[in-house]
């Protein structure tokens, strides 16, 4: 019996996104130092204390680089989660209304995709102001929009099938058909495209943290760290290096992730 073997670029991804993953679930029991540690000396270059030196305030940079990888998933994975679901059910229900209804709809969509996903979660963040559940909200929401789009065209594609006539013709109800046959026949192409949301929505949670509104001190966001070390880049570079290569993981993983999981959902795309 033949192997199937799995593409170089999903084993890659696999181990970026894990290694983050690691040092996440790591920091939820132990970092080298308390986030609010000040002992360590302003802007102390890398040592056998702190592997990463310390910030402005003397803070280790390794211990909140690991908290950061923390916020990231798990920005990445809650707000992927509410615009997984807010997409697909308004997909699915686009895709089975009425023309009228469904052109409206898209209609509506196409307005919303206009706007950048984080625009939107700019505006919503305002709103409800800066904490690390409004950033999950806000980026789902953006999100949201993308995905419910690409859930109404694949939900028209299979229902064109003649699989669900014959299936709709021996009695099957609508819900059933879903279950039996819309959802699996598209969730393929929405895995690899969540897979894709997953990475913006670390990086719009890091330049939501940037610009001040992400989750508030004593959290410590990659997009805070690299706000921080901005002004010391030249005395302590290491300070800016470090999340920024952290944020260029994670958005590489899981593209290529992303790009394994097509490979593979994909037959065309297959060696012989």
């Amino acid at each position: 019996m033949k192997i199937k073997s799995r593409p170089l670029t999903l084993i890659v991804g696999y181990l970026l996104v894990g290694l983050l993953a690691l040092v996440a679930l790591v920091s939820l029991f132990w970092t080298p130092y308390q986030l609010s540690d000040t002992t360590g000396g302003r802007l102390s270059p890398p040592n056998l204390q702190h592997l990463l030196g310390t910030d402005k305030l003397g803070r280790d940079t390794l211990s909140r680089l690991m908290v950061g990888a923390r916020i990231a998933l798990s920005v990445g994975f809650f707000s992927v989660l509410i615009g997984a679901f807010i997409g697909i059910t308004v997909g699915i229900g686009a895709g089975f209304a009425q023309r009228r209804i469904d052109e409206s709809v898209s209609a509506l969509l196409d307005i919303l995709i206009a706007f950048p996903t984080l625009l939107v979660a700019m505006l919503i963040v305002a709103g409800r102001g800066s904490s690390l559940s409004s950033a999950i909200i806000a980026i789902g929401i953006g999100m949201s929009s993308i995905i419910a789009r690409l859930t109404r065209l694949l939900v028209k594609r299979v229902l064109a099938q003649d699989f669900i006539t014959a299936s709709r013709a021996s009695g099957t109800s609508w819900p059933r058909v879903i279950v039996i046959h819309i959802l699996p026949n598209i969730w393929p192409t929405l895995i690899v495209s969540l897979a894709l949301q997953f990475g913006l929505a670390g990086l719009s949670e890091a330049s939501l943290s940037y610009l001040g509104l992400g989750a508030p001190p004593p959290n410590a966001s990659w997009g805070s760290l690299l706000q921080e070390a901005q002004v010391t880049v030249l005395t302590s570079p290491i300070a800016a290096i470090a999340p920024g290569l952290c944020l260029v993981a994670l958005v590489i993983g899981v593209n290529l992730i992303a790009d394994g999981l097509r490979s593979q959902g994909d037959p065309t795309l297959r060696k012989i």
